[in-house]
């Protein structure tokens, strides 16, 4: 038998989820992890080694699909998953999470109808609220999981927003410190922005918004 033969007669469930990723900032390793409650397969991206007494550098990212593969200028997600790539490539070693937690967690159909609302004169956070939904309904839990099974339980966290700090701690996950990650400010953006920094506690300096 050849190795293609066994290749073709190995069971699919004793195939990892797990394999070269070739990108423009490198060869990371992608891993899938499907969250029981909700159906959802996440992504965890890494370079290198992740064990040791060094904080891990991680970009913990929700999709953003208008953002991550559209280009929007609505929002600074795609550049944000850009500049964290590139920043885990030029230290040589880290990892990213990509969560399914589309539009702060509404789901796409909805995050579409804030956007019409925003259009509207609405901002990003009375947009959901109109909708009667949370302004942010993400929970970080499956990416503490995600970290625990990848044996990161410290980490320099590429990210503005406390709120995502405060939850990995209370999962358990040491945030070292908190690495600021503003890019892809412009005009299309920028009120969005100001929003999360004076409405929803970002951690974003007034002077980077400009």
């Amino acid at each position: 038998m050849t190795k293609s033969d066994e290749i073709n007669v190995v069971e699919v469930s004793s195939i990892p989820s797990e394999a070269k990723l070739p990108t423009a900032f490198g060869e990371f390793k992608i891993r899938v992890f499907n969250e029981a409650s909700t159906g959802f397969d996440h992504v965890a991206l890494t370079l290198g080694e992740m064990e040791g007494p060094d904080p891990v550098l991680v970009r913990v990212h929700s999709e953003c699909l208008t953002g991550d593969a559209f280009t929007s200028l609505r929002c600074d997600c795609g550049p944000q998953l850009h500049a964290a790539l590139k920043a885990i490539s030029d230290k040589g070693w880290g990892c990213l999470l990509y969560l399914r937690q589309e539009g702060r967690g509404i789901g796409l159909h909805a995050k579409i109808q804030a956007y019409r609302l925003q259009d509207l004169g609405a901002d990003t956070l009375d947009a959901n609220l109109m909708l009667g939904l949370p302004a942010d309904n993400r929970d970080y839990k499956i990416a503490a999981s995600m970290l625990e099974s990848l044996k990161i339980d410290k980490v320099s966290l590429l990210t503005n927003n406390p709120n995502k700090i405060n939850q990995l701690k209370e999962y358990g996950i040491d945030v070292y410190e908190r690495v600021p990650l503003v890019v892809g400010v412009g005009d299309s953006n920028r009120s969005y922005l100001e929003t999360k920094v004076d409405r929803m506690g970002h951690s974003i300096e007034k002077d980077k918004l400009e």
